[in-house]
């Protein structure tokens, strides 16, 4: 489990082609300073298993499936990820519940750059869309924040200086595709209620997207 309070800007060093999957060697002196074979760090919102710990960096295999449902597929020597190790047992909960299992990419639609913060736009699919509440949780990228305002196809959310400087949202141009992982805690609710719901206006798409998470 994570939090979404990135510790460390990353680089991606290199990144090997394996049948089905990628195996991603990435640059992080902070968070390997105390990593070990079998642990868990977000990438970019992705956890992955470290597999080796070498020269401040380390080497993660990435299967299919979290080729298909994330960016990580389009990541290139040279790039800058977002990186945080799992969370330990009685720390603060800086962010909120992230479980490093993104359900799906949305694309960066507009920046809007004010005195003191900046607002941006992310196309939201609709497959998740359902899960995004105004003033509620999103992880973006591995990053914890808040949504500001919610449509069927788009959200928004505020970045302070700090987010913009220390991870990758503030260097996402237009088009670009971020890492979206919705409130677990909606889904499960959403799970739950389901079967009391059936018969009482529930669509038969919200019920398909239910067991398809």
């Amino acid at each position: 489990m994570f939090t979404g309070i990135v510790e460390e800007l990353g680089e991606i060093v290199q990144v090997a082609d394996l049948p089905d999957a990628a195996r991603l060697t990435v640059s992080g002196p902070l968070v390997t300073s105390d990593a070990k074979h079998g642990d868990s760090i977000a990438v970019n919102g992705v956890c992955l298993t470290v597999v080796d710990v070498v020269d401040g960096g380390f080497t993660a295999d990435v299967m299919r499936e979290t080729l298909v449902r994330s960016s990580l597929a389009k990541v290139a020597a040279g790039d800058r990820v977002n990186l945080e190790r799992a969370a330990a047992l009685g720390q603060r909960l800086g962010g909120h519940i992230v479980q490093g299992h993104v359900d799906g990419t949305g694309t960066v639609l507009a920046r809007e750059t004010t005195e003191h913060w900046e607002i941006v736009h992310i196309g939201l699919p609709a497959s998740l869309a359902r899960y995004v509440v105004e003033k509620g949780s999103i992880t973006v990228d591995g990053v914890s924040l808040t949504v500001v305002s919610v449509t069927d196809d788009e959200f928004t959310v505020s970045l302070i200086p700090t987010t913009l400087e220390l991870t990758t949202l503030g260097r996402r141009g237009i088009g670009d595709a971020v890492n979206l992982e919705v409130d677990v805690l909606a889904k499960y609710v959403e799970r739950l209620t389901l079967p009391h719901l059936r018969g009482a206006g529930t669509t038969d798409s919200a019920e398909e997207g239910v067991t398809r998470s």
